[in-house]
């Protein structure tokens, strides 16, 4: 039996702001994500895995500073310490976008950490590659367009064609990997940080990233593989359920915004049997990370508002320690029936506490029956509106200032 440990999108860096721990200097909400790595690195020890899989993403963006790549640093090598091979795939927030700099992850490999390998271009890995180990492991780093583009020397009519032809190529590559390389004798891992069509990310929604080259189901699911250990998106997920080989986003280790509410975080531990190779047996571990609430609320009179607005929150002691946002919609004439001070007293156990007003005015142009709204220049909409609106103070200069950036008259005139 192999056992694997695979995560991705530590982010460690994403959260540094607000209060800090005195004893760190870092941000409590820092410590979050170092907690959650904490998890993970106890868990690869303490269940004595064979291979750490890291899919990408170690940092908010490319540029760390120094004290993060210290805490992220002191993780890996108890990893490196604990004689496990850890590989280290580069994502897009590692990667730096000038031509021939050192990626965020650049160290490990400087330093020749032991047992530490870190992933920076597509390649097959074999067993002598991965210390012995009976296993493959076929890595898609992220790739960017202008480094591959720029790596075939390829001039700007061609690398408008190539990008278009990025998933063939890659599909080519790993056909020629599967069908000539590979022994099939051994299990067979694809690392891959990028997207996938079809997978899901925040509130459910189909991934739709213009920047991202998105690989094609049929790359990802070829039976050949064993397992694919993904990151880039956010969402815990599997992309073939039931089926082999599991495609599997074990997600965000903490979560990074509201967007991520209701989302449970993971690490993933994988066992695959090297002789009977069924379908891996994927345990999905889970990372007691910070609970988020996101409420909202509409006002629509003045009767009993702050009992409404209280009313969509839970008790007051159950938001000890959580991170809270609440959005209120209302008439703008009920903003002073509004009481802040009692909100922020019930809601002082919370962690943080953010409210969203958004008042809501009826702006509703109500236009003539005689008259003809496609005959108004911009101007004279725009009159409209602000009387619509109740706009008073100061409508002349407004309308002045209309006048000088769109290069008309006043309205009327």
């Amino acid at each position: 039996m192999i056992k694997i440990l695979h995560f991705a999108d530590a982010h460690i860096d994403i959260a540094n702001h607000g209060r800090q721990d005195p004893q760190t200097g870092l941000a409590l909400r820092a410590l979050d994500f170092l907690k959650a790595l904490d998890t993970i690195i106890d868990t690869a020890i303490q269940r004595k895995v064979d291979l750490v899989i890291f899919a990408g993403d170690a940092y908010r963006d490319r540029t760390p500073v120094p004290t993060f790549q210290r805490e992220w640093g002191r993780r890996i090598l108890r990893l490196s310490h604990a004689g496990i091979p850890t590989l280290l795939l580069v994502g897009n927030h590692d990667l730096s976008p000038a031509l021939g700099r050192a990626h965020a992850l650049q160290e490990f490999d400087t330093l020749e950490i032991p047992h530490v390998h870190v992933l920076d271009k597509p390649a097959l890995y074999k067993p002598a590659d991965l210390e012995g180990l009976p296993l493959q492991v076929i890595a898609l780093p992220w790739l960017s367009r202008s480094r591959m583009m720029a790596s075939m020397e390829m001039d700007g009519t061609k690398r408008d064609e190539l990008f278009g032809q990025l998933g063939s190529l890659l599909m080519q590559l790993m056909v020629n990997w599967l069908n000539k390389e590979v022994d099939p004798a051994l299990p067979v891992i694809l690392a891959a940080h990028a997207s996938v069509e079809g997978a899901m990310y925040g509130a459910e929604r189909s991934v739709m990233l213009g920047g991202d080259l998105v690989l094609p189901p049929a790359l990802v699911k070829d039976p050949r593989l064993d397992y694919v250990a993904l990151g880039h998106i956010h969402k815990s997920q599997d992309l073939n359920p039931g089926a082999r080989p599991p495609v599997i986003y074990p997600g965000s280790i903490e979560r990074v915004d509201f967007g991520e509410a209701a989302d449970d975080k993971f690490c993933v531990l994988v066992t695959l049997d090297e002789q009977k190779r069924d379908r891996a047996q994927v345990e999905w571990i889970k990372l007691d990370g910070r609970r988020f609430i996101d409420r909202q609320v509409r006002v629509t009179n003045g009767v009993d508002v702050m009992e409404k607005v209280l009313g969509v929150l839970p008790p007051s002691e159950e938001l000890a320690e959580c991170i809270v946002r609440l959005t209120i919609d209302y008439p703008r004439e009920l903003e002073s029936m509004l009481d802040e001070t009692l909100l922020r007293q019930y809601t002082a156990p919370a962690f943080e506490f953010h409210l969203v007003r958004r008042p809501q005015m009826d702006a509703r142009l109500r236009i003539s029956d005689d008259m003809n709204i496609a005959s108004l220049s911009p101007l004279e909409l725009l009159d409209l509106y602000w009387h619509a609106a109740g706009v008073e103070d100061n409508l002349p200069d407004l309308n002045r200032l209309a006048g000088e950036i769109i290069g008309g008259g006043q309205p009327g005139e």
